[in-house]
């Protein structure tokens, strides 16, 4: 990409004259090309990841044991964004965390390209605690870098950072995903190492151009609260220490002893972060009566999520056996399917935000319930067009990479539909005194929906095979009906989000 850096030639000290990134503050192009090659390594890993699972030379598991790994894995890295936005709030600060998460990232890829088993699952774990880190914090320094919420660049600055998101995300299937495949699979994470480590040298270069509060610890803890903090953490390392050190002695260890407990764990945390803030004293009625309301919202983003992100696991698995691979004869890598998302992110989202103004000056925008709605329906809808690529495979034929595009498009329209609408929504019901561990509740949607799926595809408990017709089938008109009931009781949470529309 050729720089954009230009420096204004109005006097020193005026607005403006300091060099920019698109006209935002320089910084924005350190935070923008780290997003990116985290990103570059996250996705191209995670497109190789199920292909890898089921390959008969990676672990050669079966569909169900790949599906489940593959949504743990996605669960724990939203769980872990609420550690993970704890540790830079009380210890490190935002530009330190992010730094430490660059280096456990770029170690967990490295763990991935070594071809052993056991560093296969330490890689996974080193991922997952990285992009926890990483993510609940990056966001954070990119506001940072503005003059508070009413700065008029803010929002411009965001969407440029996230288009180097999904540049990232563009990418990494193209490349890791081509290496991997037809190279080698370990040379493919090898690659997502290499990115990593390219962000993370570009991020301690130009870290000098953050603003200085990314660097700060907001509240930090006392020495009590460390003292305390560090021996809960060891006793309960101990009693994990202990327990699978029996297990393992024993000869009862299987992966089900870890996947298991960290499936429920993505279930009942958030069951238990939201039950606390219902119950908090310290809120008023308006506020409790807008996280009753939330509740609703959230639901209806973990039964999106459980749906949207089987398009890398299930409909992966399904196009690497099942797919005619091809474009005009020339045969390309399954991977590569996990670019379709996020270059028709780029190529819509500008389109969706004119959409809502236009509507909006017309005042004709639909509300924040009836775009929800609208989210599950359409995830629905794309479940129900997966129907007819399965019916063509069960009748012996491969199905035409085409339709897998189609599901992969209804997907992008329904995830912009509510993916930014949820994340609005999240900051404007927040109750004061839970501003910033809201967007982590956010988060836990995606947590809540993806341990569902793993719940339900693990062998050793759900057993069920995702990618069969009747399931299928299930799932979408489950998402239907549920966009359906937002939309019916729409009045009745109105009522209860208060003055928020």
């Amino acid at each position: 990409m050729a720089s954009s850096l230009t420096k204004d030639s109005a006097r020193p000290g005026t607005p403006g004259s300091e060099k920019t990134f698109f006209g935002h503050p320089r910084g924005l192009a350190t935070l923008f090309m780290t997003e990116m090659w985290e990103r570059f390594s996250y996705y191209g890993m995670r497109a190789l990841l199920p292909l890898y699972l089921v390959a008969p030379g990676g672990l050669h598991l079966s569909a169900g044991a790949a599906t489940a790994i593959y949504s743990v894995y996605l669960s724990l890295v939203y769980l872990l964004t609420l550690p993970g936005g704890w540790f830079a709030d009380r210890v490190l600060g935002p530009r330190k965390t992010v730094a430490v998460a660059g280096v456990v990232i770029m170690l967990g890829h490295l763990c991935l390209a070594l071809p052993a088993a056991a560093s296969f699952y330490v890689g996974l774990a080193l991922v997952a605690i990285g992009s926890g880190l990483l993510k609940a914090n990056i966001s954070t320094m990119v506001g940072h870098l503005y003059d508070g919420p009413e700065d008029p660049r803010r929002d411009g600055g965001f969407t440029v950072f996230y288009i180097g998101i999904n540049l990232g995300a563009f990418i990494a299937p193209l490349v890791i995903g081509t290496v991997g495949e037809n190279v080698n699979w370990h040379l493919g994470f090898a690659l997502a190492a290499l990115g990593m480590a390219l962000g993370l040298v570009q991020f301690l270069l130009g870290s000098r151009h953050l603003n200085a509060r990314s660097s700060e610890v907001p509240t930090p803890l006392s020495p009590a609260e460390k003292a305390s903090t560090l021996r809960k953490g060891l006793i309960w390392l101990a009693v994990a220490v202990v327990f699978y050190g029996l297990v393992g002695g024993t000869g009862h260890f299987t992966l089900n002893w870890a996947l298991i407990p960290l499936t429920l764990l993505g279930l009942i945390v958030p069951i238990l972060v939201i039950t606390r803030i219902l119950r908090d004293k310290d809120l008023d009625s308006g506020e409790r009566s807008k996280v009753s309301a939330y509740v609703w919202f959230f639901v209806a983003a973990a039964v999106f999520w459980m749906i949207y992100d089987q398009g890398g696991s299930t409909l992966s698995l399904f196009a690497e056996k099942s797919a005619d691979n091809t474009v005009f004869g020339w045969e390309f890598p399954v991977s590569w399917y996990q670019s379709v998302n996020p270059v028709l992110i780029m190529a819509l989202a500008p389109v969706f935000a004119w959409l809502w103004l236009w509507l909006n000056r017309r005042g004709q925008e639909p509300s924040t319930i009836v775009k929800f709605a609208s989210g599950l329906v359409l995830v629905g809808a794309s479940f129900f067009l997966f129907l007819a690529p399965l019916s063509i495979a069960e009748g012996g034929h491969k199905a035409a990479a085409m339709w897998l595009v189609a599901i992969y498009f209804v997907q992008t329209v329904g995830e912009l539909t509510l993916s930014p609408v949820g994340l609005s929504v999240t900051t404007k019901m927040a109750p004061a005194k839970y501003a910033s561990q809201m967007m982590g509740v956010w988060f836990l949607a995606v947590t809540a929906g993806d341990s569902v799926t793993a719940l339900l595809s693990n062998p050793a408990v759900g057993g069920v095979n995702l990618d069969r017709t009747g399931f299928v089938a299930l799932e979408a008109a489950l998402a239907v009906v549920a966009g359906f009931a937002v939309y019916m009781y729409r009045r009745k949470v109105k009522a209860m989000m208060g003055d928020v529309r």
